[in-house]
């Protein structure tokens, strides 16, 4: 038998939809509002077949760089032998999320802020730099009694 190498080849299990998330496709999914610059993540939704994404970009995350009335242009890098190469493509609405993977930095840009300007008021320096997680102190355990164990013998008696 041969093997199919369709366009959608593979994607039993990636194209489909979870758990009780079966149907239509909710309307706040529509109501988000993309702008040029956002970092989306491509998931592709298969209640609507229109405006995939091709399978590969599947899972990635790109930047937006063009906005249309039920679709978005996104910067994709896909790798390709040796290199990444710039892919520009459209997808539709139902296939993109905003990607969370700034959100921690964001958050700690602000709480960086918020600590120079109250050692700045206190007239303190502070540490912003994040420090790896250092080793553990050094702890003693004492022995109080030393039990020794023997195994016991094999007993096939019933």
């Amino acid at each position: 038998m041969g093997h199919a190498a369709g366009l959608r080849a593979g994607t039993r299990y990636a194209f489909s939809r979870d758990f009780r998330k079966k149907g239509m496709i909710k309307l706040s999914t529509f109501m988000k509002t993309y702008k040029v610059g956002d970092i989306v993540d491509i998931k592709n939704n298969g209640a609507q077949q229109k405006g995939m994404a091709h399978k590969v970009y599947h899972g990635k995350t790109g930047v937006v760089y063009n906005v249309t009335k039920s679709a978005v242009g996104v910067i994709v890098y896909k790798k390709v032998g040796n290199r990444y190469l710039e892919k520009r493509i459209n997808v539709r609405l139902e296939h993109i999320n905003h990607s969370r993977s700034r959100e921690e930095f964001i958050s700690r840009v602000k709480n960086n802020a918020k600590r120079r300007k109250e050692a700045k008021a206190a007239g303190e320096t502070v540490q912003l730099k994040r420090l790896p997680v250092m080793p553990r102190e050094a702890r003693t355990v004492e022995i109080k009694d030393v039990e020794s164990l023997a195994p016991q013998a094999y007993d096939t008696h019933i």
